[in-house]
């Protein structure tokens, strides 16, 4: 079997902020913004990568979802323990330094963990935990 990771979903709140962060403080690319009854949904990745995409879309848009579960939702996003993701550079000084330029919000600077990366984490606009490890 050959399977490879397409696509990962992080909801955001303000899809203008977050395209702002992907885009100018990560370096990604936007590669499609949609919309579709007054919500968006935009599509962003690593330059050089264009079969790995991060999909950035309202949070809890299923209408199966109650008004309760949206609340709670965006609560945990707010305080970053709703989604996340890790990614990984060859420079995570750089990288750091460039997050910090850009007033990103810093959970921690790049430290050594106990189980053999470094690593460092900052959350996007909508709250979302995002870890970036030094590639080996």
């Amino acid at each position: 079997m050959d399977i490879t990771i397409h696509s990962s979903f992080l909801p955001h709140t303000d899809p203008d902020a977050s395209v702002a962060f992907y885009r100018d403080a990560l370096g990604f690319e936007v590669r499609s913004d949609v919309e579709y009854e007054g919500m968006r949904w935009v599509t962003v990745g690593p330059t050089g990568q264009p079969d790995i995409s991060i999909v950035l879309e309202p949070p809890a848009a299923d209408p199966g979802i109650t008004d309760h579960e949206r609340d709670l939702i965006i609560e945990m996003m707010a305080k970053g323990t709703y989604s996340g993701i890790l990614l990984a550079t060859d420079d995570l000084d750089a990288t750091f330094a460039q997050l910090q330029a850009v007033g990103a919000e810093i959970v921690q600077e790049p430290i050594e963990q106990g189980w053999g990366v470094r690593d460092c984490a900052v959350r996007d606009p909508a709250g979302n935990m995002i870890r970036i490890q030094e590639a080996s």
